[in-house]
C-alpha cells in the first residue's frame, strides 16, 4: 500500500469518530439559541408587560409597542416587528415565571406562540405540558388543536379542581385512564365509503395501523386482531387487542355501528374478565376495555357506564366536523355530569 493510500486509510478512520463530535456539538448549539431566544422573548414581553401596568400605561399599549418596534428595528434589523412583539406580550402572559426555565429547554418559541392563542388557561396548560411529553412538532401541535383534542378528552368535562388535580398526573409523568382515552375519535384517514360494514372498518384500521394508533395517542402498542376468546367451547373474537405501555394494561377494542347498547357492555365485560385470567401478565393492571361506536348516545353511556372505570365508549368519526360540533358536544356532556353529580348530592 502507498503512503497516500495509508494516509486515506488513517484519514478515513478518525473522520467518523469527528463528524459525530461535529455533529453532537451542533445539536448542542442549537438547543442553547432556542432556549436563550425564548428566555430573550419572553423577558422582553413580561418587561413591556411590567411595565405598562405599573406605570399605568396599557391605555396606550398598542401605540407605544409600534413606536418600540421601529426604534428596536432600527437598532437590529428583522425580528421586532409590531406583531412579534405583541407575541412575546402575550406568551409571557400565558407562562409565568416559575414555568419558562422549564419549558424554554423543552419546546421552542414557534410552540408557545401556538399555545398563546389558547384562551382557557387549563387547556393551554394541557397543550404545554403534552406537547412537551410527547415531543410534538409545531405542526403536530397545530393539528391537535385544531382537532380540539383537549374537548375529546375525559378530561373535559370535569369540573375545574378536578381537571387541576389530572393535570398534575402529566407533570409527574404518571397517566390515568381519563388522561389516555377520548370521548371521539377522528379516523378521517381511512377513506370509507359510504356505506360500510364493521369488517370494512376493521380492515381499514389495520391498513393504516400507523394513523390509528398516533389517533389513540402515545403509548399504545397493536397487538392483535380478530383475537379468538374461547369460552365453554363457543368462541367469541375481539376486533383489536392493543396494549398501553405506561398504563401497563391490555386494551380492548371492539368496532360497533351505530350507538351503543347496552349488550355491548356485558360482552366487553366477558372479554375483560378472560383477558384478566388467560392474558394479564405479573406486574400488569387489568385490562381495560374500549367500545368504539359509529354514532353517540351521552344520556345513555354516562348512565350505563357511570360505575365502570374499566370500560369506555366513545364515538369515532369517518370525517372531521367543525369545531362547533365538538365545542356542543362537550358542553352537553358537561351539563348531563353536572345534572348527575347533583343528584348525588341530593341522594
Amino acid at each position: 500500500m502507498s503512503n497516500k493510500d495509508q494516509i486515506t486509510k488513517f484519514s478515513n478512520d478518525l473522520l467518523p469518530g469527528i463528524i459525530q463530535f461535529i455533529e453532537h456539538a451542533k445539536q448542542k448549539t442549537a438547543l442553547f439559541l432556542n432556549v436563550e431566544t425564548t428566555l430573550l422573548y419572553w423577558n422582553i414581553g413580561h418587561f413591556i408587560n411590567d411595565n405598562l401596568k405599573q406605570n399605568n400605561r396599557l391605555e396606550y399599549g398598542g401605540k407605544i409597542l409600534a413606536t418600540l418596534s421601529q426604534q428596536l428595528t432600527a437598532h437590529y434589523g428583522k425580528g421586532y416587528s409590531y406583531s412579534a412583539l405583541t407575541r412575546m406580550c402575550k406568551v409571557a402572559n400565558c407562562v409565568d415565571l416559575t414555568n419558562i426555565a422549564t419549558v424554554s429547554q423543552q419546546l421552542s418559541w414557534s410552540h408557545l406562540i401556538e399555545i398563546a392563542t389558547i384562551s382557557d388557561e387549563l387547556k393551554r396548560e394541557y397543550y404545554l405540558l403534552l406537547s412537551a411529553q410527547n415531543q410534538w412538532s409545531v405542526r403536530e401541535l397545530r393539528e391537535q388543536i385544531d382537532k380540539m383534542l383537549f374537548e375529546r378528552t375525559e378530561l373535559a368535562k370535569m369540573p375545574e379542581e378536578e381537571i387541576k388535580n389530572q393535570l398534575q398526573h402529566i407533570k409527574a409523568n404518571t397517566t390515568h385512564p381519563d388522561l389516555v382515552f377520548k370521548n371521539t375519535y377522528v379516523l378521517d384517514f381511512l377513506n370509507l365509503p359510504q356505506f360500510y360494514t364493521e369488517s370494512d372498518l376493521e380492515n381499514a384500521l389495520i391498513s393504516g395501523i400507523e394513523k390509528f394508533i398516533m389517533e389513540l395517542g402515545n403509548g399504545f402498542a397493536f397487538l392483535e386482531r380478530q383475537k379468538r376468546i374461547s369460552v365453554d367451547g363457543e368462541d367469541y373474537h375481539l376486533d383489536l387487542l392493543f396494549y398501553h405501555r405506561k398504563l401497563k394494561r391490555l386494551i380492548a377494542i371492539d368496532l360497533k355501528m351505530g350507538k351503543f347498547k347496552p349488550a355491548y357492555k356485558g360482552q366487553m365485560e366477558l372479554y375483560l374478565r378472560w383477558l384478566e385470567k388467560h392474558e394479564m401478565q405479573q406486574g400488569e393492571e387489568k385490562p381495560i376495555g374500549l367500545l368504539l361506536c359509529s354514532e353517540g348516545n351521552t344520556e345513555h353511556i354516562e348512565l350505563l357506564m357511570l360505575n365502570e372505570p374499566d370500560i369506555k365508549v366513545a364515538q369515532y368519526l369517518t370525517e372531521l366536523p367543525d369545531k362547533q360540533w365538538f365545542a356542543d358536544k362537550l358542553h352537553k356532556a358537561k351539563e348531563l355530569v353536572a345534572m348527575m353529580n347533583l343528584k348525588d348530592k341530593q341522594l
